[in-house]
C-alpha cells in the first residue's frame, strides 16, 4: 500500500571526517563524505562532497571537491566543481578552478582564477574533479 520512493546509497550516509585543531597530518586525504579541517594538513585533500577549512586551519597542498567553504589558509591549488566560498579572513596562495565563486571582501587571494561549468569536470575513473586544460 505504501511504498518508499527514496533510494539510499553509501554516499548519502558517508560521515563527516573532522581534523581537530592542534592535529598535524602529513600525507594525502581522500573521502567520499564531507571533511572539516581545523588543524594542519601537509598534503592533497580530495572529497566527492564538501570540504570545510576552518579559520585556524592550514593546508599545504591541493584541494579537490564538489563544494568548499574556506575560512583558513590554503597554500595550493583549488579545484572545486560546483561552489567555492571564501569567507572571513581566508588566505589563498594558489590558483582556483571552480564552477562558481563567492568571496568576501576580507579574503586574501594570490593566484589566477578560472570559473564556469567548462573549467572543471569530473574524472571518470575516480569521480573526483580535475581542471580542464585549454
Amino acid at each position: 500500500m505504501f511504498t518508499s520512493k527514496s533510494k539510499t546509497s553509501q554516499e548519502e550516509y558517508a560521515a563527516c571526517s573532522i581534523i581537530a585543531q592542534g592535529t598535524v597530518i602529513t600525507g594525502d586525504i581522500e573521502s567520499n563524505g564531507d571533511i572539516r579541517i581545523d588543524g594542519s594538513i601537509k598534503g592533497n585533500i580530495r572529497s566527492k562532497a564538501r570540504i570545510i577549512i576552518g579559520a585556524n586551519a592550514l593546508v599545504e597542498g591541493n584541494v579537490q571537491s564538489k563544494d568548499a567553504d574556506i575560512f583558513g589558509h590554503v597554500k595550493g591549488h583549488l579545484n572545486i566543481t560546483e561552489l567555492l566560498q571564501l569567507k572571513n579572513l581566508a588566505v589563498i596562495d594558489g590558483d582556483i578552478n571552480t564552477g562558481k565563486l563567492q568571496m568576501e571582501h576580507t579574503v586574501s587571494f594570490n593566484g589566477q582564477c578560472k570559473m564556469g561549468a567548462n573549467v572543471v569536470e569530473l574524472n571518470s575513473s575516480t569521480g573526483l574533479p580535475v581542471a580542464v586544460n585549454e
